[in-house]
C-alpha cells in the first residue's frame, strides 16, 4: 500500500503539470489560475521548476500580478530573480509592485543592474523610492533586512484621527502583522510607540503622545546582523524600529526576517565550502553557469593537490621500499581532513555569531589542540592496531598510527586557526579555508608518514 501512494502522488503531479502546460500554450487564465490553486502549496514549487524557461516566462506574464507574486512564495529566491530577469518590464514591475517592500528590494538586487532598473522605471514612483532606498543598504545590515509596512503615526495627531485611518485602510493594514504602531515628530523622528491596546481604550480627543510609550529601543539601519541578534536575545521583543543616523524612522526588523538571514547565509557557508560559487546552484539553472561556478572551485583543487602529490614524488624510494605505507596514505589524508573540516565548522560558526573575534588566535588553537590530541591518540591507536595486525608488522603500525595522530593535531588546529586569519585578513573565510586546510592536512600527512617511515625503513620492508 505504502509503494501505490508515492506512485498516485506521483502520477497526480504529472497531470497537474501536463494540464498547466496545455493552459499556458492555449493562453488560458482561468485554467492556469486553477490548476494553480488545485496545486498542493508544497507541490507548485516542483510544478514551476519543471517548466521549461519560455513556459515560465509565458505562465508568469498570463497569470495576475498578485497571483504571480503568491507563487513567488512557493519557489526558490534564486530561481524567482532568473524569472524576473525573463520577464518584460512591466509585467515583472506588476509582480513586484505586489511583494513586501524588503523582498522587493532583495529581489531586485539579485539582477543585473541593466534589468533591475528597467523594472524600477515601471514601478510607481512611491514604491520606486521606497526600493532603492532599501537596495541602497550593505547586505546583512538592518537597513537590508527591514521593511516598511507597519503603522507610522504622527506625535500630534489624535486618537480618533488614527483610529479614522486604520479603518479606511483595514484591508492594507491587515496584512502588516500590527501589534504596534510607530510614533514620528515633525520631522520623522521615532519618539514612541503605541500598542494597539492604549488606542482602543483612550479617549478620541487624546492626542498619541499622550498615549505612546516614549523614548522606545531602536537599531541602527547600519547594525549588523550579529548585533540585531545580540538585541533580540537582550530584549526579547518580536520586532525593532530601525532608525537612521538622525534619528529618523525608516523602518521595523523582525525575528522572522533575522532567522530567514541568518539561514542564508549558513547556506551561502554551506555552498561555499563545497566548492559552489555564487548563492545557490539549482538544477533548472543553465548548465554553462553551473559548469563555472563548480569548475571555478575544481581548477583550484587541481593545483592544490598537484602541491600534496610532490610531497609522495620526494619520497618515491621509501614508497617503494614499504609499499603497504600507500594504502594508509588516503586513509591519513581523509581522517585527518574530516578532524580539521569539523574544526571548521565551529570556526565559522562562532565568527558568524560574534562568539570569537578574529584576534583570539591563542584561545583556539589551545582549544583546538587539546581536541586535536586526545582524538589524534585514539585515531592513531585504531589504525595502527589494524596495520600492526594487517601485515603482522608492529613498526608500521607505529608508523601509521603516529602519523594520523600528529596530522590529526594538525588540522584541528590549522582548521580552527585559517577561518580566524582569513577574517582578519577581510578574506572570506567559508570560501577559502576548505582548500587550504585540504592542501594543508594532504601536506602534511603525507610528509609525516613518509618521514618517519624512511626513518624506521629497514624494519618496514
Amino acid at each position: 500500500m505504502s509503494s501505490a501512494e508515492p506512485i498516485s502522488e506521483q502520477a497526480s503531479r504529472e497531470a497537474l503539470l501536463d494540464a498547466l502546460r496545455q493552459a499556458i500554450e492555449a493562453r488560458d487564465r482561468a485554467a492556469a489560475v486553477a490548476i494553480i490553486e488545485r496545486t498542493d502549496p508544497d507541490d507548485r514549487g516542483w510544478l514551476i521548476d519543471r517548466l521549461d524557461d519560455e513556459e515560465q516566462t509565458a505562465l508568469f506574464e498570463l497569470l495576475p500580478a498578485d497571483d504571480s507574486a503568491h507563487l513567488f512564495d512557493a519557489i526558490n529566491f534564486a530561481q524567482s530573480a532568473e524569472i524576473l530577469e525573463d520577464l518584460n518590464p512591466t509585467s515583472a514591475a506588476a509582480i513586484v509592485e505586489e511583494l513586501d517592500s524588503d523582498e522587493r528590494a532583495d529581489l531586485l538586487n539579485e539582477l543585473e543592474s541593466e534589468d533591475s532598473e528597467a523594472i524600477l522605471s515601471q514601478l510607481s514612483p512611491e514604491a520606486a523610492t521606497e526600493t532603492r532606498l532599501l537596495m541602497g543598504y550593505e547586505e546583512g545590515t538592518a537597513g537590508s533586512l527591514m521593511f516598511e509596512e507597519f503603522l507610522r503615526f504622527r506625535e500630534d495627531q489624535t486618537v480618533g484621527e488614527v483610529l479614522e485611518d486604520l479603518r479606511a485602510n483595514r484591508e492594507e493594514y491587515s496584512t502588516y502583522g500590527v501589534q504596534y504602531g510607530y510614533v514620528v515628530d515633525a520631522q520623522g523622528r521615532l519618539t514612541g510607540v503605541v500598542p494597539m491596546r492604549n488606542l482602543v481604550f483612550a479617549r478620541p480627543n487624546d492626542r498619541v503622545r499622550d498615549v505612546m510609550i516614549a523614548d522606545p529601543i531602536a537599531v541602527r539601519d547600519t547594525d549588523t546582523v550579529d548585533d540585531l541578534e545580540s538585541m533580540f536575545e537582550e530584549h526579547g521583543l518580536f520586532g525593532f524600529p530601525v532608525v537612521d543616523a538622525e534619528g529618523r524612522l525608516v523602518g521595523v526588523v523582525d525575528r522572522e526576517v533575522l532567522s530567514e538571514a541568518r539561514q542564508e547565509q549558513a547556506t551561502e557557508d554551506l555552498l561555499k565550502v563545497q566548492g559552489l560559487m555564487g548563492r545557490e546552484e539549482l538544477r533548472s539553472m543553465p548548465v554553462l553557469q553551473r559548469s563555472g561556478r563548480r569548475l571555478s572551485w575544481l581548477s583550484i583543487n587541481i593545483v592544490l593537490n598537484l602541491i600534496a602529490a610532490s610531497i609522495i614524488a620526494m619520497h618515491e624510494e621509501t614508497l617503494q621500499a614499504a609499499i603497504a605505507l600507500a594504502v594508509f596514505l588516503p586513509i591519513i589524508s581523509d581522517m585527518s581532513g574530516c578532524s580539521g573540516n569539523q574544526a571548521v565548522a565551529v570556526s565559522l560558526r562562532e565568527l558568524s555569531l560574534g562568539l570569537v573575534h578574529p584576534s583570539e588566535f591563542l584561545r583556539v588553537f589551545r582549544k583546538e589542540a587539546v581536541v586535536g590530541v586526545l582524538n589524534g591518540i585514539a585515531l592513531g591507536i585504531l589504525l595502527g592496531a589494524i596495520a600492526a595486525f594487517w601485515k603482522g608488522n608492529v613498526w608500521l603500525g607505529l608508523v601509521v598510527g603516529g602519523a594520523l595522530a600528529l596530522n590529526t593535531l594538525v588540522a584541528a588546529c590549522v582548521g580552527g586557526l585559517v577561518p580566524l586569519v582569513l577574517r582578519a585578513l577581510r578574506q572570506d573565510p567559508a570560501l577559502a579555508s576548505g582548500p587550504i586546510l585540504t592542501t594543508v592536512t594532504d601536506m602534511c600527512g603525507f610528509f609525516i608518514l613518509l618521514t618517519l617511515a624512511s626513518q624506521v625503513l629497514p624494519h618496514l620492508s
